[in-house]
């Protein structure tokens, strides 16, 4: 190991690789048959979230990320207009639901790769209790090792892999579906306008529409790469844009897709995606592909979970080195990278996914758990939003060389709908879902509030106990704008010590 300091892989990232590593932290088609349910009405859904959600995270993420393209992500955001206690909060946020969210994504990865040996004992083998864990652990931990080696190799995994275990099968599924139809085969998808437009009036449907919101979740988590990217201040939104208009286009298409040729009632949110492949490629005469792609979508799952685990650990190691964690978290790799901050984050995931999958009554706490993760990324969210609006009026001139369109009105109609609708989801994530059987709705709800409580609460006490001697003085970590110069602008209790001003970069 290594404590020497620098920029790791300064000018690695090109616009097309960032582009892709977006859409896979964003995409993951594990959740295309839990939407296929709805039929028509989830591409209402899709476009709802897209454009009071989606859109402003693009808009609002790109004029943060180059008018200050310094390390720290939504740290550095949400510092420069509320303080690093804010800071701290949304960046903690981020990386805490991270850690709970990976055991779902990679059971997913489980039953995938059931599915590349013999189809009719996959049910089976996916349900075995050993190899799921094995895959989850397996797979965690292989990604954590490339992420260990640096931004040039887990961002050309996370590019390559993103193509071939995403964009490939995604592209795939699309066209085959669109073939059968083209064939006069029968759709499974009712085209009418009431298809379409669900009834907003029953609370259930608005829940489901603010719950998708967070299918576009993590379009800004890149930003900590910021000073990786070749030219960022013109690279960064473009690939932003890119991003999101793949993300759109592959959801609403994939999801569609699946219900063309699987009947609602036969929708299973686990095997759904692999039996609308194996019944297309059936059609097609090419049914020895489905183990192949069940494959490739593994390679999907291993890309998508590279750039999880690189982006947030790599966001607190910036800020964990400017003062706010203690020096032992400040260990880098020779590659650069935060290798204890990952070893903790892989010693927690292995943990919860022990919990998962060995335990025998784990489906409530799994909801719970999976509901968490977004209430967590949606504090962060509304931090965001709020950050964008309060940044036109405290640093009114700061050099953007990507401006949310439309001035001060702009920045509020745009800031303003992501700020509402990240709250919207917020208050609703706390409503026990109806599809899903938690037993009691008080017990879900008061756990849910508490564990909430408690992870909220957890970085304002790590905050609150920071100290001076943990700032690394041979950090080049530019400071806050407020604190050049002058004493940060918080009152800290009796006994605690101050961290000192930083020094202009």
């Amino acid at each position: 190991m290594s404590e020497a300091r620098r920029t790791p892989g300064a000018g690695t990232i090109t616009v097309a690789a960032l582009a892709v590593m977006n859409i896979v932290a964003v995409v993951s088609l594990r959740g295309l048959p839990a939407e296929a349910e709805y039929g028509l009405a989830s591409t209402f859904y899709y476009l709802f979230a897209a454009l009071f959600f989606l859109a402003p995270v693009g808009l609002v993420a790109a004029e943060l990320a180059t008018g200050w393209p310094e390390e720290g992500g939504m740290f550095r955001w949400v510092g420069e207009a509320f303080g690093s206690r804010w800071g701290f909060l949304a960046i903690f946020m981020v990386f805490i639901e991270g850690c709970i969210w990976f055991p779902t994504i990679l059971t997913f990865a489980a039953v995938t790769l059931a599915y590349t040996g013999d189809a009719a004992a996959a049910p089976q083998v996916s349900s075995d209790k050993v190899f799921v864990l094995a895959v989850v652990l397996g797979v965690f931990w292989l990604a954590t090792l490339i992420a260990l080696r640096g931004v040039k190799s887990f961002s050309q995994v996370a590019k390559w892999g993103g193509i071939v275990g995403t964009l490939v099968p995604a592209a795939l599924l699309i066209g085959l579906a669109a073939a059968y139809l083209a064939s006069g085969n029968p759709s499974q998808v009712e085209l009418s306008w009431g298809a379409f437009v669900p009834d907003l009036s029953k609370f259930s449907n608005i829940v489901l529409a603010a719950g998708i919101f967070l299918f576009y979740a993590g379009m800004e988590m890149n930003a900590v790469h910021v000073r990786s990217i070749r030219n960022p201040v013109r690279n960064y939104p473009i690939a932003i844009l890119v991003a999101a208009l793949g993300a759109v286009v592959v959801l609403v298409l994939g999801t569609l897709a699946i219900a063309v040729v699987i009947p609602t009632g036969q929708i299973d949110l686990t095997q759904s995606l692999l039996t609308a492949f194996n019944t297309l490629l059936a059609w097609a005469g090419i049914g020895w592909a489905g183990p192949i792609l069940a494959a490739m979508l593994a390679v999907g799952v291993l890309a998508g979970v590279v750039t999880w685990v690189a982006g947030p650990a790599t966001g607190l190691l910036s800020v964990a080195r400017a003062g706010y964690l203690p020096r032992w978290f400040h260990r880098t790799n020779r590659a650069g990278m935060p290798s204890r901050i990952l070893l903790v984050q892989a010693a927690v995931v292995t943990v919860l996914s022990v919990m998962f999958v060995i335990l025998p009554s784990v489906q409530a706490a799994y909801q719970l758990l999976s509901q968490l993760t977004v209430i967590l990324y949606l504090v962060a969210y509304v931090l965001m939003f709020a950050a964008v609006i309060a940044l036109r009026y405290s640093q009114p001139g700061r050099p953007r060389r990507y401006r949310v369109p439309g001035g001060i009105v702009g920045v509020w109609v745009i800031g303003g709908c992501g700020l509402l609708a990240a709250t919207l989801a917020l208050v609703v994530s706390f409503v026990p879902p109806a599809q899903v059987e938690v037993g009691s709705p008080t017990t879900y709800v008061g756990l849910l509030v508490g564990l909430s409580v408690v992870f909220v609460a957890l970085p304002f006490w790590a905050y609150a106990a920071r100290r001076a001697s943990w700032r690394d003085e041979t950090l080049d970590f530019a400071p806050f704008t407020w604190q050049v110069g002058v004493q940060e602008p918080e009152t800290r209790g009796a006994g605690a010590q101050a961290a000192p001003p930083e020094a202009p970069a």
